[in-house]
């Protein structure tokens, strides 16, 4: 089903009791993460001794799954009248919920059936592909005039303060305050291709943010074509060839300012010569949850979040044109921001308590200049927190791998299954398993991984055979643990890693593992013999079975 708008979406989950309604004053700064945090945490493995039934958990665990309810806050210190919403996607059920499906495989069997289309051979296939066609037809944006947009109950072009919003300072160390679920809004000035990113937005003053979009994001691609298209010098292409490559490797890629003096004899190329150079960028916060999701998905550039989201709601989602900036934002969202990142301006954001359960330090990232911001009336706001694992996020990550592993099926289609473990934290541990066919191929499927778009960020890949359950963690520590010979099963290779990294040699450049933990044949020089696992007789099995009830066990 689709929602029509993060109202209906708030609606539905009172409905189904998986909301609950704080009516106790809290601050934005620092209690609703304190409070969120220990929601989310309900149902954690290992957190206290588990006993049978009921028996060792505390209250709200006896009347919530694991991840807690979603959470909406009435009464917030310091901005009467408004809400925050948080934890709308912190469980297994409301995520399935939010994509409309009873279970997520749901969205990976609808995406493999996409995938598995064959040319119709008379009426009777035509017919049976209307169903499908009706689906492609969903996944275009549908444009809506302004008046019958609900982002824009009210428009302000001028006196406008963020501050007036209750944005969270999550965590103690924190640099300031940050808007933490914003939908962000770009279009590549070389193509024209929208894309929805999510990118964390520090709170400077009333009318800047940072915007922390990492490196390796889509959207700062933008920035970096853009920074391109400033280094052009008319009538020479050879040398504004040139002078493209110089502005990147002198700005890594657009982080840090280009030095002073001639580069590679090219004429000069400053950032400071950017000055009044703009991308402009919108930021929608409380969408419907199947565009907020979808700005988390590793999607091709090409294929843009609109689409994703029409797929996922099976309805087109509604834009509108924004007032002071040449970009479409979702016509039902709570709050649009609008402005743009000055080329050549970077100011120092951070730190952050991250999803690593670590605070990211301090960096260098381009500055958002809001020029407008629109809302609907008494708007909720849409917001999330990151920490130690298992939090909101963790569930969202699932999420994105179930649905995602039909394309990685497709371009390494020997890939049972996969697993990212919630305390990987997405990027540092993926556990996969193969229909292993010939020598060495475990070691072909981590550098497919490694040159799979945002996968190319996993730092330990763990590569077991088909008989290894890879959602069974304790099966595939057992595995690896007596199925390597460390010296000859674990590889190493450098390359991108995440700007979360705080190990890496250098930002965003670093190390990765890979570890080959199938079992071993003759034909990869393993000549020893290899021993079958334990397993108890079919035969014996069925005879306990029968039996079982009476044992009184």
């Amino acid at each position: 089903m689709a929602y029509d708008d993060l109202r209906d979406w708030i609606k539905t989950l009172e409905k189904a009791g998986e909301l609950k309604r704080i009516k106790e004053e809290v601050s934005p700064e620092l209690e609703i993460t304190e409070i969120t945090d220990r929601v989310s945490k309900i149902g954690k493995t290992g957190s206290r001794e588990q006993g049978t039934g009921n028996r060792g958990k505390t209250e709200p665990e006896r009347r919530y799954a694991p991840g807690g309810p979603a959470l909406l806050f009435e009464n917030i210190k310091g901005h009467p009248g408004h809400k925050v919403l948080i934890n709308q996607f912190g469980s297994e059920r409301r995520m399935a919920m939010a994509l409309g499906v009873e279970r997520l495989d749901e969205i990976a069997e609808r995406i493999k059936g996409l995938m598995n289309v064959k040319a119709p051979e008379g009426l009777f296939d035509k017919l049976k592909m209307l169903p499908q066609l009706a689906e492609l037809g969903n996944l275009f944006p549908r444009t809506v005039n302004t008046k019958d947009a609900p982002c824009k109950e009210v428009i302000l072009r001028e006196g406008f303060d963020l501050n007036r919003f209750p944005i969270l300072k999550c965590w103690p160390h924190d640099g300031g305050r940050f808007i933490t679920l914003p939908c962000v809004h770009t279009r590549d000035p070389k193509t024209g291709k929208r894309n929805i990113g999510m990118y964390r937005m520090q709170v400077y003053d009333g009318q800047t943010t940072g915007m922390h979009w990492q490196r390796q994001k889509v959207a700062a691609e933008h920035f970096r074509n853009a920074l391109r298209a400033a280094a052009f010098w008319t009538g020479d292409e050879a040398r504004s060839a040139g002078a493209r490559v110089a502005m990147m490797a002198e700005s890594a890629g657009g982080a840090v300012a280009i030095p002073d003096g001639p580069i590679g004899g090219l004429p000069q190329v400053t950032l400071g010569n950017l000055k009044g150079s703009r991308l402009e960028v919108a930021v929608a916060i409380g969408t419907d949850p199947a565009l907020t999701f979808s700005a988390i998905v590793p999607a091709p550039p090409e294929v843009e979040e609109f689409m994703i989201a029409g797929f996922l709601r099976g309805k087109s989602v509604e834009i509108v044109k924004c007032e002071t900036v040449d970009l479409e934002v979702p016509a039902n969202a709570e709050i649009v921001l609008e402005g743009y990142v000055e080329l050549g301006e970077l100011r120092s954001e951070g730190p952050f308590g991250d999803h690593t359960g670590f605070y990211t330090l301090t960096d260098e990232y381009p500055v958002f200049h809001l020029t407008c911001i629109t809302h609907r009336k008494d708007p909720i706001y849409a917001a999330t927190i990151v920490g130690k694992p298992p939090m909101e996020d963790a569930w969202m990550g699932k999420a994105v791998e179930r649905i995602f592993l039909p394309a990685m099926k497709m371009t390494i289609p020997e890939i049972v299954d996969i697993n990212l473990p919630v305390e990987g934290v997405f990027h540092n541990l993926m556990l996969v398993s193969i229909r292993k066919s010939y020598p060495g191929q475990a070691r072909k499927v981590m550098n497919a991984i490694w040159s799979l778009g945002q996968a190319m960020f996993t730092k330990c890949i763990v590569v077991v055979d088909e008989d290894c359950d890879v959602q069974d963690v304790g099966e595939v520590v057992l595995r690896v643990t007596n199925n390597i010979d460390p010296e000859r099963d674990i590889q190493f290779t450098l390359g991108p890693v995440d700007s979360l990294d705080h190990a890496s040699r250098l930002p965003n450049y670093g190390s990765k593992m890979g570890i080959d933990a199938t079992r071993k044949w003759k034909a990869e020089g393993f000549e020893r013999p290899w021993p079958a696992m334990i397993e108890m007789d079919q035969a014996t099995r069925a005879k306990v079975d029968a039996i079982w009830e009476k044992l009184g066990i």
